[in-house]
Order: C-alpha cells, then sequence, then structure tokens
C-alpha cells in the first residue's frame, strides 16, 4: 500500500526559493509560468497587461515594474515550494536584501541578450553574503542576439561562479526550439499550444551529438569533484546512473562549488518545467543547510537552533506590511519549532510578549488562514503590533536572538508639506507605517526649518512613496525638489575637555569630561569606549555622554548633516556628588563633542553612484564626456553586439534629470541604471558653496 506523504510536515520536501535579477530579465513572467504550471493559477497573468498576479500593487501593474517582494505557495511532485518574486529595479534592493536572508535558495535569472547587469552582480553579491545556493535560468532566448555560451562564459568571468549548463538549448533566436537535458541526454522540444508549450521528447538531433557529450563530460566532471565515487566512474569512462549524478549536482550546489545552469524563453513558455524539476533536485530543503545560530539575549553565548517541528520557537520577521483591511501584517520565517494562532509569543529583540492573532499562507495579496506555521515555512502573522523587519519571534521559556537584517542608508530625500490642515495628522502617522514598511525608507524633521523629510533609496523609491500616501492613505502632500543625503565626518584627530557647570540657586549643574575623537574607517559609523579608571565617571554618566554625543551627531556643527565614522574615547573626568546628574553629562557630551569637532576640522560626504550606461556605439563619445562634466569617472567602456557600455562612478548630486539628458543625447536609444556605491568627500570650493546654500535656507 502506498505511504501517503504529509508535504506540511516532511520539512525535507520544502522549498524556500526566491527569483532575483536584473530589471526586464523576466523574473515576474518566469514566476506567473511557474505559478500556471504547478495548478496554482489557470490563467497566466502578463506583467505588460498589467495582470501579474504577483505584481498586485496598482503601482506595479501601471510601471510594468516589480516593487515589492511578493510570496507565495504552490507544489511540484510532491513538494512544497516557498516562492518569492524580486524587484529588479536597485531602488527596491531592500526587497532583495530581506528576501535573501530567509531564503534557502534562488533562482538568478539573466537575459540571454543582456547577460550579467549590473543589478544582477548585486543581487548575486547579495545571495553570496547570505550563502545561498543558488541556479541560473538564461531566459529570452527566443530574442535576437541570445547567446546562451556567452552569457555563461560572463558568469563564470564576471560573478567568478563556476557555473555548469545541466541543459544546452537547440537553436536560437526564432530558431530556438528546446533543449537537451544533460542529465537525462535526450532532446526536449516544446511545440506552440493555447495552454502554454506542450513538451515533446526525442533523441538528441545529430548536428548536437557531439557538443552533448562534450557538456555532459564537463557537467560530470564538475559534480564529480567532491563525489570520490562518481569521479572514479568518470575516470574510467562508465556512464553514471541519473540519480547519482542528480545526487552529486545537488551536493555540490548546496555546497556553493557548483552553479546549474539552464535556459528557456519564459514569455514562450519553454523551459519553465525543467526549471522546477532543477529547483526540487539541486536546491537545499531546510535541513540540508546548516542549523540557525542565535545568541542569548543577556549571555553572551551561541544557541543552535534545528529545523524541527520539536525544537523550541524560533522565527525572523523579515517584513512588514500595512493592510487597510486586517491592519499590520508581519511576514516570517519559522526556523525551528511551530508557530500557532491565538499562543503567546516573546519578541526578543524587543523584548515585548504578544498574541499570535491569526496565521497566513501568503499568494501574493491573497490569503490562506491556516492554524500553523511549521519549521521552514514561509507565512503572515496578524497581532505582532510591536515587531519590526529583522525581530525575532520565538518562545518565552527558550529565548533566542537571530541576527537581524542590514539595510544601506537612504541617500536621496524630499521635504514634504501636507496640501491641507486635514491632512497634517494623517500625514505624520500615514508615513510612520510606510517607514515601518521599508527599512530604507525613514522619516525626520530639520529641527531648524521644521520641514519633514522622507529619504529613500532613488527618485523612483520616492516617487512610488508619494504615489502610495495619495492612492492608499489618501493624504495629499507638496512634495520639494530631491535633496541628497550629504553627511559630515571630521579630518583628524583631536584631544579636547568639556566643563558643564551651572549655578542657579540651589541644585546646579556639573559634568566634565576629557575625550579623544578621531576619524575611522568608512562605513564603520560611530565607536564609543572610555579608559576612565579609578571610578571618575561612573558607568550611568558615561552612558548618558555617550547618549550627548549621539544627540549632536544627528545634526553635525559643519553644515547639519548627520555625522558618521567617528570614534570618540572618554579618557578622564570628573563628577559632583550633588550637582552631577544625566542631564548634565548628556549636555557636557553634546556640546563638547561639537566643540572638539570644530577642532578637528570638517568634511562634507556626498553619495557615489555607480552607473552603467547602454546606447548606440556613435553615443558613447558625447556620453562619456558628459558624465566626466559630471564629476564622473569612467570606470570601463566595451562593446556588446552593436551597442556600448560605460560603466562610471558619478556623485548622485550630479544625477538628477539624466534619464532626460541621456534621451536627448541618444535620441532615445540609450538606458542606464544606477545604484549606491560609497561615501566620499565633496571637493572642499564645492562643499563650502553647499554649506553656505544650506546656512542661506535655513535662515531664509
Amino acid at each position: 500500500m502506498a505511504v501517503k506523504i504529509d508535504i506540511r510536515t516532511d520539512i525535507s520536501r520544502v522549498r524556500n526559493v526566491g527569483v532575483m535579477a536584473h530589471i526586464d530579465a523576466g523574473k515576474t513572467t518566469v514566476t506567473e509560468r511557474i505559478l500556471f504550471f504547478t495548478g496554482k493559477s489557470h490563467k497566466i497573468g502578463e506583467v505588460h497587461d498589467g495582470e501579474a498576479t504577483m505584481d498586485w500593487m496598482v503601482q506595479e501593474q501601471e510601471r510594468g515594474i516589480t516593487i515589492t517582494s511578493a510570496a507565495t505557495t504552490t507544489y511540484w511532485r510532491d513538494h512544497r515550494i516557498n516562492l518569492i518574486d524580486t524587484p529588479g529595479h536597485v531602488d527596491f534592493t531592500a526587497e532583495v536584501e530581506r528576501s535573501l536572508r530567509v531564503l534557502d535558495g534562488t533562482v538568478a535569472l539573466f537575459c540571454a541578450v543582456g547577460g550579467v547587469q549590473p543589478q544582477a552582480e548585486t543581487v548575486w553579491r547579495q545571495a553570496e553574503k547570505y550563502g545561498v545556493p543558488r541556479i541560473a535560468f538564461v531566459n529570452k532566448m527566443d530574442r535576437t542576439g541570445a547567446d546562451f555560451e556567452g552569457v555563461v562564459e560572463e558568469i563564470r568571468q564576471e560573478l567568478g561562479a563556476n557555473a555548469v549548463p545541466v541543459v544546452i538549448p537547440i537553436g536560437a533566436e526564432a530558431d530556438f526550439a528546446g533543449v537537451i537535458d544533460l542529465v537525462e541526454m535526450k532532446a526536449i522540444y516544446y511545440d506552440d499550444a493555447p495552454q502554454g508549450a506542450t513538451i515533446r521528447e526525442a533523441p538528441i538531433p545529430g548536428a548536437l551529438i557531439e557538443k552533448a557529450r562534450a557538456a555532459e563530460a564537463l557537467m560530470i566532471e564538475r559534480a564529480s569533484e567532491q563525489d570520490d565515487h562518481l569521479m572514479e566512474k568518470f575516470l574510467e569512462g562508465e556512464t553514471p546512473a541519473r540519480d547519482e549524478v542528480v545526487r552529486a549536482i545537488r551536493a555540490a550546489t548546496i555546497g556553493g562549488w557548483f552553479i546549474p545552469v539552464l535556459c528557456g524563453a519564459a514569455f514562450k513558455n519553454k523551459g519553465v518545467r525543467r526549471l522546477l524539476d532543477a529547483i526540487v533536485d539541486y536546491l537545499p530543503s531546510p535541513v540540508d543547510l546548516p542549523p540557525v545560530i542565535g545568541a542569548h539575549r543577556e549571555e553572551n553565548r551561541e544557541i543552535v537552533r534545528h529545523p524541527s517541528d520539536n525544537a523550541p520557537l524560533a522565527a525572523l520577521a523579515f517584513k512588514v506590511q500595512a493592510d487597510r483591511h486586517i491592519g499590520k501584517l508581519t511576514y516570517v520565517r519559522v526556523y525551528s519549532g511551530i508557530l500557532k494562532t491565538g499562543e503567546h509569543v516573546y519578541n526578543s529583540s524587543r523584548d515585548v510578549r504578544q498574541r499570535v492573532g491569526r496565521l497566513f499562507e501568503m499568494h501574493a495579496n491573497d490569503r490562506q488562514a491556516v492554524e500553523t506555521l511549521h519549521a521552514g515555512e514561509v507565512g503572515a502573522v496578524v497581532g505582532l503590533a510591536d515587531t519590526f523587519t529583522g525581530d525575532t519571534i520565538c518562545s518565552e521559556e527558550r529565548p533566542i536572538v537571530l541576527e537581524s537584517i542590514e539595510f544601506p542608508v537612504p541617500v536621496i530625500g524630499v521635504a514634504v508639506t501636507p496640501a491641507s490642515t486635514d491632512d497634517r495628522d494623517k500625514l505624520a502617522a500615514s508615513l510612520q507605517r510606510l517607514a515601518e514598511e521599508d527599512p530604507t525608507f525613514t522619516v525626520w524633521t530639520d529641527r531648524e526649518t521644521g520641514e519633514m523629510i522622507i529619504s529613500g533609496m532613488g527618485e523612483l523609491h520616492l516617487e512610488i512613496i508619494l504615489d502610495r500616501l495619495k492612492r492608499e492613505f489618501n493624504v495629499a502632500v507638496r512634495s520639494g525638489r530631491p535633496q541628497v543625503a550629504y553627511r559630515e565626518t571630521i579630518l583628524g584627530g583631536v584631544t579636547h575637555e568639556h566643563r558643564h557647570v551651572k549655578q542657579t540657586g540651589g541644585r546646579g549643574q556639573y559634568a566634565h569630561a576629557v575625550f579623544r575623537i578621531e576619524p575611522t574607517g568608512p562605513g564603520t559609523g560611530f565607536q564609543f569606549e572610555d579608559e576612565i579608571s579609578g571610578g571618575k565617571i561612573s558607568r550611568e554618566y558615561l552612558r548618558a555622554i555617550e547618549r550627548g554625543i549621539l544627540d549632536a551627531m544627528v545634526e553635525g556643527p559643519y553644515a547639519g548633516y548627520p555625522m558618521v565614522d567617528v570614534k570618540a574615547v572618554i579618557t578622564d573626568g570628573s563628577m559632583h556628588e550633588v550637582d552631577s546628574s544625566d542631564q548634565a553629562f548628556r549636555t557636557c557630551g553634546a556640546m563638547g563633542f561639537r566643540e572638539a569637532c570644530r577642532k578637528a576640522g570638517l568634511q562634507l560626504l556626498e553619495p557615489v553612484m555607480s552607473v552603467e550606461v547602454t546606447a548606440p556605439e556613435e553615443c558613447i563619445g558625447s556620453i562619456t564626456g558628459n558624465l566626466a562634466a559630471k564629476r564622473g569617472m569612467i570606470v570601463h567602456v566595451e562593446t556588446k553586439g552593436n551597442a556600448g557600455i560605460i560603466r562610471a562612478r558619478v556623485p548622485l548630486a550630479e544625477m538628477f534629470g539624466y534619464a532626460s539628458e541621456l534621451r536627448n543625447l541618444t535620441s532615445g536609444r540609450g538606458t542606464f541604471t544606477m545604484h549606491f556605491e560609497h561615501y566620499e568627500a565633496v571637493p572642499y570650493a564645492l562643499a563650502e558653496e553647499i554649506v553656505a546654500a544650506r546656512r542661506k535656507e535655513k535662515t531664509s
């Protein structure tokens, strides 16, 4: 009698998978085909028609791009696939970052014509950072200029990956007819049909047999590098069984030293079912990966949680979404234990106890209520009002804190004001809800001008935020022109002494501190140390000094921009048994730090963007000249087909309105992408101009 498999409790049959790529490589199209062929949807939704299931936001449907990562659950070959479709546009990189943090494997899509494009490289590096196993899918094989072998070589050269085809195409461009499966050594043809291409298996065509055998030998050789038994067979010229090859490729893929490469044309429904097989065959289940490691909230020790329903609960909140009907929806990945409806759980990141109201299995914007989420599953929770992105949910009896998620800093801001007095109160509340959803979106108020500033990753990011305010929250706002998110830092090290003494009758204020400040490396933020001996300043007052310095860093003394990359060391000081207080030392820390910074010298930092422009070859000269005039540094120029590709680093301040400029330079035939690279010092003369303009703006 056949044994019935319970996929929900058999964790080895779970695949938590993401789809990631450069914009327009076809992520959402591939995802729509996966949903169709697995029976999750009965109609294929097209991106260009605004009907893609996973692009449920109005803005996504109108623009034909993915803005927010969407999760769904589907089934293939008795396996449960929790699938996340991520955005390709760099402005929404946080969606990729948080998805990769909770995924066990990912499908990296590459355009057969475009190859390894900038955002594809960015998300590939993000996947490497989290150690996520990958399979590659070369899409759009039916497009003019499609070059499967060229893309595979680019993956090897530009990404440093051991990319190995497990299929090779039969034909290309308009003649793309199917693939040769190198594991099965047979040809798979896709015949056009109304309900998706039908599969027809056949022997390998004579003209491709030699090429297929060479590709098969390479695949087995690379897969057997960590498998002695398979290597022995390979060296002796034996043909290994299919299961042996699949097992070896799977182990090598999970180990991170083998990237299986497939190909297809998702829009024509070709190659997607073979991709689904590869997800099941080669990507890991939660039990194939090392157990998750966290820390004890109060004790400095590691805690290991194995992916089992019987282990204590450990889950990570990786996304928060404001839902107008049910309130705050918190997406979680359960690493161990079972999350149950109605139970109380502990948020160890914030030390709060909360009750799970309802649990859902998500399908884009649709929800299916469930009673439990098991180890290895991804779902959404209602009721966790005090939980935010990166927080750990666990059992109160066995607490654990999982590693949170790091996000890039916002680099561009705009001032917003409510269009009417009726919108004033609604604006603050709406922005707060949006900031809870998106860790790369921040809101702050300029103390001197009273303006509310919203900051994000790019112009498109802020444009979407403003659009959502209007549509979802019914708040009308006026926005200023985009502003660069400048930063300040010190030029050198200095030692400074500050006394804060106030006597106004009765109890006074006394605080005295000697501290050394020095610059640290780019991206290091703020560091605080003390070298106090003999109890000259109590531990409590040292914390107050640190808080005072952090207060001062919010608006630097040069131009009022936030300060970064500074180390402060308290070396000496004194306190008074009556007049000293937390507030006195906090004021001493803030005032003394500002004075020390002026003494050390200050410089302005600006975000520098990595820019890639693709345009006709005859336009390359004018584009490079234009970028150089923007204080840009040309990094690389190459030709691919009949197009030129320019890579450059350009200050963000010079890139506003570049889309229109490029359109004029190339008669509308040029495109560009841009993402944040690093902060770097603004030339002194220009910095003085920026500071003078900011001071004038604040006094006007």
